[in-house]
């Protein structure tokens, strides 16, 4: 292997993936473009950066190296070509523009000559008499270049930065003469050499071009077919009679030059510039256009002889070139081939793909062939290996480098098998959390493995169509089932199908994504599951892990510890540690103890059981040679003097990356350089810290730091891009360099780029590539030389972040005003416009589907945080629609969930984020499938509980907008009442090993502690923070728990060796020991006491065991400890408020009362039935105590006189069958106590002492535990072998909620906002109480909803549910407003079309009510009707009877106006009211309103067929649509009786009576809903349509105006076999007729029974227990902001006691005031 450096191109990226940047080089002739480049630059150049950014997600950079005014900072022509190389190597579209204007533009000086050519010009000159003094002082020679050549001198030479002021005009106009006559003398010294046979002619053509000649020729000359086509675009103006005559008149008055004279004459004379400008127009473009299919578009512009090109036409020519330009270069990157929603869903593939691209990056970096590589190779081949390889070394000696070149040859290491090998850089992560790193290791096992050609073929295994295919990994190793983390996707089969656990339902893309509540335990399974049963011998796993040691926050040992150990047969494990990180070689060590691993390759590994190699130093030679060979590759060499500093420095550092950097200032050394000892620093940091030293001397000084500092301080690195904006925005570097009056050019950036280029990568982030320093010591110099201090750093990243806010392209008009003096000692004001890109968090495009800002999604939040801004962080990004969306269709909705659960101190909106990162984790699988559905989701959920959380007003608000801005959707106007609750929180002990909870406790401060059965303690200190256990020593070793009591502010941790610990959570965490035993003769028992009860009051502790009659009172203050001695067996305690008097409840139905003060007991009392006294009530206020024994029997007793005996004031026993009370809840606020027995739940008014109800457990059911709700008016409770918390109300005895848990309930903790279920196993799931009383007490029907009739307004509605009761709802406040009473069940409801009737069906009475009144007008009984209707006119009602007449009578009256003898099936009344038509017999009959009688019939044509179904018309009152049995499609004109054919339908479609439906223009009609399927027939287009479901549709109907069909519709197939609850919901789906385009969806939460859709554009949707939701439909041609205006006050209507909201009740007449015969 060669063992020699190479010049290495960081920023050409690997040939696996594709650039993320248009990059344009700007080809031009300087002096003849200034109009036309600065017109590109400010309308065309911007417009193209949007489009690009917006439509593909590519970024645009537009290098014009003549964009400064200044012409001493035009690079020369060698950095032209590598800005040209580069544009053409990096660019994602066209990479080259060229103007060709009329003027070809003067040669410039070569900056490099070759010896012997230079020499051969002067020779000549000197013999032909021309002076070359002038030539001679502007070149010197210079050994060090390859090969050795005459440089031009600095000062003749373009720089980068001019710190000078503004040079005269004089003297700017005598350096211009000079430079014309130094070119003419080059040009005459070729012309001889050309004269004299000595130089070819072309060569000399070299020297006689412009620099847009040249550019142009490096750029298309020669060059391959697919670097021209479709990738440069030239604009070639031909200008005629562009001197007019005056200016031609001072051209001929010009004196001739020397050139010119006669000694020249016998001289072939050079080309003129219209001769090459011809040439380069006539011969070379066009030669190009045919061979390689150049773009080339010529326009000639013809002047006025007498005044030329003038600035007008030129302007003209410029407006028109800016059209042209634009419109090509959308053409040009529109025609690529990019998706345009690639970044939906993909995080972890994406960082697949970024780790490989990193192993490849770095592998291009070994540089020196290392002995440690066989080392490696050894452990690899070694198959017997069962412990890791840990490579060890020093910073900077290679570690990183070593293990990517291994990567790339173990493969044909191990040529007899297929290896899958991952390269994991831990440390260049996107997050570098615990969970995601071992998440994405997960993921890439299971990618690689599934992707591998040779996997395929593997029959140990199969894989299915993706790798989420995998049931849980022990189901065929073990006969135990452990719950999995989450849903498989498949059902599993017999074969070894894994299932990881962590992964959630397949997404769109095929492959799965981690479920974002996973914890480290589960994920520490899946990673052993994995190593386990996929690599094989054939198919082994090689895994590489770099950068652990460079983790924050020591997660790097968590890593280590969730590995398995030892390693599974065909698993190789590679880690690299830096030598002076031991913390985490300490962790190998543990994790893979002595034993485990054979022979040892190196190092010290024979003293544990992992491998070590040790990286020594690189040998001398090999850096000698590797330098050389750098130098080489940058065309550069050192003379042997230099040779010998060089050398001594390599021996002083060893380093790589020191040969690099030694490289860097090699590379600027002349022949002639004064090159000392001191030139050369020691050490990698000292030689980065000179690097920038001399950047700052060629850049300047501000724009290097900044530039620098912004890519030290970026989270993931910047693109060329964003940073070329930040500096151009930056005032500080615009004040430095303000001489040139304009914004940062392009090429500078460029320049300052290209000397970086060895120590940046370019590595591709989300789909964006990003520059980032190739080591970390740069970051480290960089912040210890520009960083200094935490100001410093927080402004930095405040600038970042307002860039990536996108408040910078806010402020693009903004001014920089600088005041500068210049020498004539006057102030400069520089009006700079700067305009940076754009920053949305999605770019939208044309489809609805927008492509995310992924550097915005990225980089702000970490900005934010780090420049101390937390609340715009929190209100502007966690409390943001836009953010949220964005994080989402990224696939990043675990970080999002991990951010919005973080629980930062100056947060206000806490309980707000984890109610969002709730709703986000209930519905990851189905967001991660349906990323767009995230507005309805989060709007359904939050709706119900604004008046919770009204800061989330706003969020809901942003929804609606969203919508609207989208033109189209389906939102929630009124969300039906929740059957269940989403926890705020689910908390897990993170514990590797299952446990069962003995005892858990909670203070009244939020705090939470529980004891395990392995003896830990686990502690919840509040909301959003996470379980943390408790660690205590002892003598050395761990002290194990045994129980855990609260009382106030103290938690009393009992241990298994007897201790007690007291810990006062509103002061310092510290355990703080009680020495008090409860026996004496206990203290040297080996079995742990147990406590039994705890109570504190202020600094006193009183406890006691269980069957003790002891209470021992320990004073924390004075550490004194007094016992109090009872009769019986202490059952319970309470304390007077003020602490001096102690009342404590016997197992013999005793209370004694002492005073803690005296110490001396004061008196007892007993409860006549002498049982156990299980709770004692303190109602000082009014000087009584209440007891209740442990049947649920009450005591009263008044207490009022300390001196004498307590007086027994009321007993209230318990008349039922009881058994013991199981828990109890006191609530003083609202008098209530909750007693909970087995078998029922007694609550007692503790105002008067009197029981207030008992609920009965559910047959075959035991409750185990209740609690009281917030306010009282609902009670949760646990049953046996129950998995849920049921919830009932108090005042019905309804259980209305069930809220879910994942395992079997342990117990119920009730804390002040909270309610707190722990699990079995030690899992917390928390509910927010008052989102528990929303829900619990949302009104709704009392049986399935079965018809919804809605006010023609849209305003208000009637539901009924087969009861005695209508209600009434008001779609503004989405509150019942009042119900109808009827005395039977109501079986139909009809309302009037002016909404002032409401007529009701109901035991066989109808009932006329006045809506506006309520007042029931008219109360008809003998109808015997089985339907009613309505006429249009609201005057006339029809009751309908299959039996009897059918009867038309007055609305207002009830009196008979006619019958109706035939009973007509599904009858309509005309929209003219005029006739009641229906079917009869298969015809269709029309029967007067006015008599009675049959006046109209519709009969087929064919005797044999009948109607099936009909539809009046209302915008065509005269019509009626009749379907035949065959088909047949007819109108029928029922005045004139006249009927004509439409439409035969064909015999595929079918029409079904009871899903046909028509609009009010007879435009649609609905046919059927068959196997998924809506069949539609457009008659405003003779057309059939069908429009396919997801599912079985169950309910359709069409609206009134025919612009929707709404359908409800159940998944099929569960949606590729997933069963989690949002994929199994129902869908209510709306689409457009018009274009069968569907409008919006929405995930329905429980089953529905009706479906209406209004005319006002809003579907109602009743249930089936007894809630209503109504959607509104937002489609561009409609307006629904008037429909949500009404709402927007809803929170403060709606901030009230929920039984103040019971709707006001309507009766009915005692008895019916109407009877018919």
């Amino acid at each position: 292997m060669d063992s020699g450096g190479q010049q290495i191109d960081c920023f050409a990226s690997p040939p696996c993936s594709s650039s993320s940047c248009v990059k344009i080089y700007l080809c031009s002739n300087p002096e003849d473009s200034v109009v036309e480049r600065r017109a590109l630059r400010e309308t065309v150049f911007p417009r193209f950066t949007e489009h690009c950014r917006h439509s593909l997600g590519l970024e645009v950079r537009v290098i014009d190296p003549f964009e400064s005014s200044d012409p001493r900072r035009w690079p020369d022509e060698n950095t032209r070509q590598q800005l040209i190389q580069e544009c053409r190597e990096s660019s994602a579209g066209p990479f080259l523009l060229a103007l060709v204007g009329h003027q070809y533009g003067a040669a410039s000086l070569p900056t490099q000559v070759e010896v012997s050519e230079y020499q051969l010009l002067l020779q000549e000159s000197q013999q032909a008499g021309i002076s070359t003094q002038e030539l001679e002082r502007v070149y010197q020679r210079d050994e060090n270049t390859v090969p050795a050549s005459y440089c031009l001198r600095p000062s003749h030479r373009h720089t980068c930065c001019s710190t000078q002021a503004e040079v005269k005009e004089e003297e700017q106009s005598i350096t211009k003469a000079k430079d014309a006559e130094l070119r003419k003398v080059f040009q005459a010294a070729v012309s001889l050499c050309v004269h004299s046979d000595l130089m070819t002619p072309e060569r000399a053509r070299s020297y006689y071009r412009s620099a847009l000649d040249a550019d142009l020729r490096f750029a298309l000359d020669k060059r391959p077919d697919e670097d021209i086509m479709r990738r440069c675009l030239v604009y070639v103006h031909k200008v005629v009679n562009a001197r007019g005559e005056r200016e031609k008149r001072e051209m001929s008055l010009q004196p001739k030059s020397e050139s010119d004279s006669s000694d020249q004459v016998a001289l072939r004379p050079p080309p003129t510039s219209d001769q090459l400008l011809s040439e380069l127009c006539d011969v070379f473009l066009p030669g190009l256009i045919t061979s390689s299919k150049l773009l080339v578009y010529a326009t000639t512009t013809e002047c006025d002889r007498r005044h030329g090109y003038t600035t007008t036409r030129r302007r003209g020519y410029a407006e028109g070139l800016c059209q042209q330009v634009y419109s090509d270069l959308v053409g040009l990157i529109d025609d690529l081939n990019i998706s345009e929603d690639s970044n939906l869903g993909d995080a972890l593939s994406r960082e697949e793909a970024e780790q490989k691209q990193l192993c490849d990056i770095f592998a291009r970096f070994y540089d020196v062939t290392r002995p440690e590589e066989e080392k490696v190779r050894a452990y690899v081949e070694q198959r017997d290996q069962q412990c890791p390889l840990v490579v060890m070394g020093g910073p900077c000696t290679g570690k990183t480098v070593l293990l990517a070149h291994c990567s790339q040859h173990m493969k044909s290491w191990l040529s007899d098998s297929d290896p899958v090998v991952i390269g994991y850089f831990c440390n260049l992560s996107i997050s570098t959390s615990p969970k995601h790193l071992l998440s994405s290791l997960c993921y890439q096992i299971v990618y690689r493995y599934h992707n591998d050609d040779s996997s395929k073929r593997d029959t140990s295994f199969t894989l299915r169509t993706d790798p989420s295919c995998i049931t849980n990994p022990r189901a065929d190793i073990s006969n135990c089932s452990p719950t999995p983390v989450l849903d498989s996707p498949h059902k599993p089969t017999n074969d070894h199908n894994l299932n990881c656990g962590t992964m959630s339902c397949s997404n769109a893309r095929g492959f799965n994504i981690i479920k974002p509540d996973v914890c480290l335990s589960e994920l520490k399974e899946c990673l052993s599951s994995l190593f386990t049963l996929l690599p094989s011998a054939k198919q082994p796993l090689i895994l590489l892990l770099d950068g652990l040691d460079q983790l924050e926050n020591n997660f790097s040992p968590q890593i280590i510890e969730s590995l398995p150990s030892p390693l599974p047969p065909g698993v190789k494990l590679i880690c690299t540690v830096s030598s002076n990180r031991k913390h985490l070689m300490q962790a190998i060590k543990l994790h893979y103890p002595q034993g485990s691993a054979p022979q040892c390759v190196g190092g010290s590994g024979e003293q544990s059981g992992c491998v070590c190699v040790q990286l020594g130093s690189v040998d001398r030679k090999q850096r000698v040679k590797m330098l050389a060979s750098l130098l080489r590759g940058s065309g550069r060499r050192v003379t042997s003097g230099q040779q010998a500093l060089v050398n001594q420095a390599l021996t002083s550092c060893c380093l790589p990356l020191y040969t690099r950097l030694l490289h860097a200032h090699a590379s600027l050394w002349h022949s002639d350089s004064d090159v000392t000892e001191s030139s050369l620093p020691d050490g990698v940091h000292l030689s980065i810290s000179a690097l920038l030293d001399h950047l700052e001397q060629t850049h300047g000084s501000t724009l290097v730091a900044r530039a620098v500092s912004y890519l030290a301080l970026s989270r993931t690195g910047l693109s060329e891009a964003e940073l070329t904006d930040l500096l151009s925005s930056n005032d500080e570097v615009l004040a430095e360099d303000v001489c040139h009056r304009e914004d940062i050019p392009q090429v500078d950036m460029e320049r300052l780029l290209m000397k970086l280029k060895s120590f940046l990568i370019k590595r591709t982030v989300a789909d964006s590539q990003v520059l980032y320093w190739v080591s970390r010591h740069f970051k480290l110099v960089v912040a210890k030389r520009y960083l200094g201090s935490f100001e410093v750093k927080r402004k930095i990243h405040s600038e970042i972040a307002d860039y990536f806010s996108g408040q910078l392209a806010c402020d693009n008009g903004k001014p920089l005003l600088v005041n500068q003096k210049s020498r004539q000692n006057k102030a400069l004001n520089v009006n700079t416009d700067r305009q940076p890109t754009s920053q949305p968090f999605v770019f939208l495009s044309s489809k609805d589907v927008g492509r995310v800002n992924m550097r915005k999604v990225l980089e702000l939040p970490y900005h934010l945080e780090q420049s101390g801004r937390l609340e715009e962080l929190e209100c502007d990004l966690l409390m943001s629609l836009g953010f949220h969306q964005a994080m989402v269709q990224a696939g990043l909705l675990g970080d999002l969930v991990a951010m919005l659960e973080s629980d930062e101190d100056s947060s206000q909106f806490l309980r707000e984020r984890l109610l969002l990162a709730s709703i986000l984790k209930s519905s990851a699988c189905f967001l991660q499938n349906s990323p767009l559905q995230l507005l309805t989701v989060m709007e359904t959920n939050l709706l119900p509980y604004l008046e919770v959380f009204p800061a989330l007003e706003c969020y809901v608000k942003e929804i609606r907008t969203e919508r609207r801005c989208r033109g189209r959707g389906l939102g929630t106007a009124l969300c039906p009442s929740p059957s269940s609750i989403l926890p705020i929180q689910y908390l897990q002990c993170d514990r590797f090993n299952e446990g069962c909870v003995i005892e858990t406790a909670a203070t009244e401060f939020g705090i939470v502690a529980q004891i395990m059965d392995d003896g830990s303690a686990w502690i919840l200190s509040g909301s959003g923070c996470d379980m943390v256990k408790l660690s205590l020593s002892f003598e050395q070793e761990e002290v194990k728990f045994a129980g855990v009591k609260s009382s106030g502010p103290f938690l009393l941790l009992s241990t298994q060796c007897n201790k007690l610990f007291v810990w006062d959570v509103t002061g310092p965490e510290m355990l703080v020991e009680v020495k008090a035993h409860l026996k004496k003769e206990l203290e040297c028992s080996q079995t742990p006491n147990k406590i039994e009860g705890f109570a504190a009051c202020q600094k006193k502790l009183f406890l006691w065991g269980k069957d003790e009659s002891c209470v021992s009172v320990f004073d924390i203050s004075s550490e004194t400890l007094t016992h109090f001695q009872c009769q019986g067996s202490v059952t319970c305690l309470a304390l007077s408020s003020d602490g001096f008097f102690m009342y404590c409840g016997q197992d013999d139905g005793t209370v004694s009362i002492f005073d803690i003060k005296a110490s001396n007991l004061i008196g007892t009392c007993s409860n006549s039935n002498r049982s156990a006294v299980t709770l004692i009530i303190l109602c000082e206020d009014k000087r009584e105590m209440a007891c209740v024994d442990r049947n649920g029997n009450v005591s009263l007793w008044d207490v009022a006189d300390k001196v004498q005996l307590p007086r027994l004031v009321k007993e209230n026993f318990n008349r039922s069958e009881s058994n013991n009370i199981l828990s109890t809840d006191y609530s003083e606020e609202i008098n209530t106590l909750l007693v909970c027995q087995g078998l029922k739940v007694s609550l007692w008014d503790t105002s008067n002492w009197e029981l207030w109800d008992q609920f009965l457990a559910p047959k075959g059911r035991a409750f185990t535990q209740a609690v009281l709700s917030q306010d009282g008016h609902l009670f949760l409770a646990l049953l046996d072998t129950c998995s849920l918390v049921l919830v009932w109300t108090v005042s019905t005895g309804e259980c209305v909620l069930s809220l879910e848990t994942t395992k079997q309930p342990h117990t119920l903790l009730k804390m002040a906002s909270d309610v707190i279920c722990v699990d079995h196993d030690g899992c917390l799931t928390v509910w927010d109480s008052e989102m528990i009383d929303v829900a619990g007490t949302a009104l709704k029907m009392g049986c399935g909803v079965r018809e919804v009739v809605v006010e023609e307004t849209g305003e208000g509605f009637y539901t009924t549910d087969g009861s005695e009761k209508v209600w009434r709802w008001s779609l503004n406040t989405g509150l019942p407003r009042d119900n109808f009473l009827h005395d039977g069940p109501v079986e139909k409801l009809q309302l009037s079309s002016n909404s002032i009737y409401l007529v009701s069906l109901s035991a066989g009475e109808i009932y006329v009510w006045n809506t506006e009144t309520g007042e029931n007008i008219v109360r008809i009984s003998g109808s015997r009707a089985t339907n009613i209707l309505i006429t249009p006119n609201s005057k006339f009602g029809v009751s309908i009877s299959e039996r009897g007449l059918t009867r038309v009578w007055k609305m207002a009256l009830g009196s008979i106006v006619c019958s109706i003898h035939l009973y007509l099936s599904d009858a309509q009344v005309s929209p003219e009211s005029t006739y009641l038509i229906g079917r009869r017999y298969g015809d269709l009959l029309a029967a007067s309103l006015w008599s009675g009688s049959i006046s109209k019939r519709f009969s087929c044509v064919e005797s044999s067929e009948h109607v099936v179904a009909f539809q009046t018309l209302t915008e065509h009152p005269d019509f009626v649509v009749v379907m035949a049995a065959s088909g047949a499609v007819y109108t029928w004109k029922v005045a004139e009786e006249t009927v004509c054919r439409h439409f035969q339908l064909p015999y595929t479609f079918h029409c079904h009576p009871q899903d046909f439906q028509m609009s009010s223009d007879g435009s649609y009609a609905l046919l059927s809903t068959d196997n998924g399927t809506i069949n539609l027939l457009d008659l405003s287009r003779v057309r059939l349509c069908s429009f396919k479901a997801e599912g079985p549709i169950t309910k359709a109907c069409l609206d009134q105006t025919g612009c929707y069909a709404a359908y409800v519709s159940h998944p099929s197939s569960l949606e590729n076999s997933c069963t989690c609850s949002m994929h199994a919901r129902p869908i209510l789906t709306v689409t457009r007729l018009s274009d069968g385009e569907r409008i919006g969806s929405v995930r329905l939460s429980k089953n529905p029974l009706t479906l209406v859709a209004c005319e006002r554009q809003c579907v109602f949707v009743g249930f089936e227990d007894g809630s209503v939701g109504a959607y509104s439909v937002s489609d561009d041609m409609i307006d629904e902001e008037e429909m949500f205006s009404s709402r927007e006050g809803l929170n403060g209507q709606m901030k009230q006691c929920p039984f103040d909201r019971t709707p006001f009740s309507w009766f009915p007449r005692a008895t019916p005031n109407i009877t018919w015969p």
